[in-house]
């Protein structure tokens, strides 16, 4: 189960998120759509009103204060069942890990019964105002927006409960990321890794990519500086001893954390300690 845990919460922080629009409507009667598929994901916060869902072949009267998730590529059809239409906010976006659909590999729950409709609409109305700007922020303001909107999600999903998809190379890659994981202090090579997954090593990098978003190497050394920060924030290790942990020479391990978070090791571990 631990392994399991692990291999999500790495994985997962590879996804890579993109708001198309952000809205709140008031639905006209001629809202209807049947058995479609579209490409991108949907978030609905009912407000007010009534009307129906249907997602997979299972239909949904949404109640006000309900979230739901429409996931990408999966057969929707949606409409009005009288004049009183709903208000609600939305959004369209993609979610993607590698080129795979985040929530065709995450079985996220299709309807969320909040708990808090105050931040909800508090987000809604920010990610709307900031997708209209044009500043330099407002496209981290946005991204951040749309993780907490989908972090509100994923926390009614236990990830001790999460699942390794079905695909063969889904469950390879999980073998693979442990042992990377667990290996982070010795010399991960690319054959290793490729012989763990049965693949050719040209065919490996390929799938390896596909499923993070990052070369094997990159990937290996996003671990590494991140279980470098945790050490550098949670423990009186030396750099030098940090390194060795990390199976680094210290002045590679020195360069390598410089490129990754602006910092040297020494001023990072000062400017965190000093804000905590």
């Amino acid at each position: 189960m631990q392994n399991n845990k692990t291999f999500w919460k790495n994985y997962l922080a590879n996804a890579q998120f993109e708001l198309s629009i952000a809205d709140k409507t008031k639905v006209p009667l001629s809202w209807n759509e049947i058995n479609y598929e579209p490409d991108f994901n949907k978030i609905y916060f009912i407000l007010d009103g009534e009307g129906f869902l249907e997602i997979n072949g299972k239909r949904y009267l949404p109640q006000p204060g309900e979230l739901y998730l429409l996931p990408a590529e999966t057969k929707q059809s949606y409409g009005v069942v009288n004049e009183n239409t709903f208000l609600k906010y939305w959004c369209h976006f993609t979610a993607k890990l590698g080129d795979l659909h985040l929530f065709h590999i995450l079985k996220a729950p299709v309807c969320i019964k909040s708990t808090n409709k105050q931040e909800l609409q508090t987000i809604f109305k920010q990610l709307i105002y900031h997708s209209r700007q044009d500043s330099l922020s407002s496209e981290f303001r946005v991204h951040a927006l749309l993780l907490q909107l989908i972090a509100n999600i994923l926390e009614h999903y236990e990830i001790d409960r999460l699942p390794i998809n079905d695909n063969p190379s889904f469950k390879k890659m999980n073998i693979v990321l442990n042992y990377i994981e667990i290996n982070l202090d010795g010399n991960i090579t690319i054959e290793q890794l490729a012989q763990i997954a049965n693949f050719h090593p040209n065919y490996f990098i390929k799938v390896f990519k596909e499923f993070t978003s990052y070369s094997p190497i990159q990937y290996i050394n996003r671990r590494r500086m991140e279980k470098a920060k945790h050490l550098l924030t949670t423990t009186d290790s030396t750099v030098s001893n940090i390194a060795d942990t990390l199976g680094m020479e210290v002045a590679y391990f020195s360069r390598l954390f410089r490129e990754h978070t602006g910092f040297t090791a020494t001023a990072y571990r000062e400017m965190v300690t000093k804000v905590f």
